[in-house]
């Protein structure tokens, strides 16, 4: 099925671009966003009518975009969830929990914004992309931890806190040496 595109699309192509996708693609995603429009020469004739002010409205956002991405990107946000002692979650970190933290800040971000590649499972600092336009993604950085002094701890560390500290078991060697020792 042919197509012509009314944004870029990753990919995929460029703004007014005709391009042959399949039907089921073009069917469920593209045309119901509203990211293309069906390759008729009706359609083709009402793009040309209108192309000046669909690429008039995509630099519009797109600048708006970049407004907000000045104020996002690099940002580091903290997630504080339940895990086990191995560092699991009980659950997972979410594109909302994400979206939500970011709008915290002072920048409202929606969840469909925000690009998980896997799922959040465990602690730890993760780079997450969020896309605000189809030319604009930035990166934030996402500290999932179990409280905000953990959170600030593997921020200084730049990763994972994970079970006991070097103490603890610098303190586990010194019993089992001593019990080795008595049993001697």
């Amino acid at each position: 099925m042919d197509v012509i595109l009314l944004e870029r699309v990753e990919k995929l192509g460029q703004l007014g671009q005709v391009v042959k996708v399949k039907p089921g693609y073009a069917r469920n995603y593209l045309l119901p966003k509203k990211k293309a429009l069906r390759a008729t020469k009706q359609n083709l004739a009402y793009f040309e009518a209108q192309k000046a002010q669909i690429e008039a409205r995509n630099l519009e956002l797109k600048q708006e975009a970049e407004v907000v991405a000045k104020k996002v990107d690099g940002v580091s946000v903290v997630v504080v969830r339940q895990a086990a002692e191995s560092g699991v979650l009980y659950g997972s970190v979410t594109s909302r929990d994400i979206a939500e933290a970011v709008t915290a800040t002072g920048t409202t971000i929606a969840r469909a914004q925000v690009a998980i590649a896997d799922p959040i499972k465990t602690l730890g600092l993760f780079k997450v992309k969020v896309v605000l336009h189809p030319e604009v993604a930035v990166s934030v950085t996402v500290n999932v931890a179990r409280s905000v002094e953990e959170a600030a701890v593997q921020a200084a560390r730049g990763g994972m806190v994970v079970g006991n500290d070097q103490d603890d078991e610098d303190e586990t060697v010194e019993e089992t040496e001593a019990t080795e020792e008595t049993e001697a």
